[in-house]
């Protein structure tokens, strides 16, 4: 019985890894330490702990190559000086062999100081319009030049920059695309939201944009979403939106599994 029991759970996890829901060949005692630890202090005083994935090393060290940059934005949850909480959610699937073979790149997840915000907007307002403040907060200062750092210190492709985050981290896409779009050659907000009223720098630089929602969330309700799809729309874009049925607030689960999203991200060019 014990034996049949062991090859049924085999059997499963195998269907689970081919199925596309569990990530291969990264173990959870290890996958983290492949993120290197560093801080990033900015000229307007603050700090940015963060944690960095590099590409595996070239084949052909020879041929000189640059890669694009993941900027990953964590959630509220995950805010703190530790420089490890922003790690919980979403990143093992970049830490992935597979994902790390098909798409090198550099991702960076900076950890925002605990009691700020990517960007200071009202989490429970019933719409977006008029909730952005006029200028970025010194966080989001911090972060934008923390990213010009690392494009003018590594090897990176200025035109494969791209940008995600979830939760406070999918408000912060929303923004920072909008702030910089000149800057992304992508941007995936994942149970984000913003103000609809100021996406027309979007549209301007035709800044390709999939979200993510839960069509149950309750903590950011789905018309956020909606509601910034639909004005990039009307800005005359066609936006991806993937709305789960039945998914709460935990979207970035199916989100960043979805081989699709891999696939689209990372043949985006500006």
């Amino acid at each position: 019985m014990e034996i049949r029991r062991r090859f049924m759970r085999w059997r499963w996890g195998i269907w689970l890894v081919m199925a596309g829901f569990m990530p291969m060949a990264v173990r959870a005692e290890d996958w983290q330490a492949l993120y290197e630890s560093a801080t990033f202090r900015a000229d307007n005083g603050v700090e940015l702990p963060y944690r960095l994935l590099r590409p595996m090393p070239d084949q052909d060290p020879a041929t000189p190559q640059k890669y694009p940059l993941v900027v990953f934005l964590h959630g509220a949850g995950e805010r703190g000086a530790d420089n490890q909480a922003q790690l919980k959610h979403g990143l093992i699937e970049f830490a992935r062999e597979d994902r790390r073979h098909d798409y090198p790149c550099f991702v960076v997840a900076p950890q925002c100081p605990e009691s700020q915000r990517w960007i200071e907007v009202d989490w429970d307002a019933p719409a977006g319009a008029g909730t952005w403040p006029a200028a970025p907060t010194p966080v989001m200062q911090a972060l934008l030049a923390f990213t010009d750092e690392l494009v003018g210190t590594l090897p990176i492709d200025p035109a494969r920059i791209y940008l995600t985050g979830l939760s406070m981290g999918g408000y912060g896409t929303w923004y920072a695309a909008a702030h910089r779009p000149e800057l992304w050659a992508a941007a995936v907000p994942v149970c984000g939201g913003g103000d609809p009223t100021r996406l027309a720098p979007l549209a301007a630089n035709s800044l390709p944009v999939w979200a993510f929602q839960g069509a149950d969330d309750s903590v950011v309700v789905p018309e956020r979403s909606r509601e910034m799809i639909e004005a990039l729309r009307q800005l005359g874009l066609r936006p991806g939106y993937t709305e789960y049925p039945s998914v709460g607030h935990d979207s970035w689960v199916p989100a960043y599994r979805d081989e699709q999203l891999f696939r689209w991200l990372f043949a985006q060019h500006r």
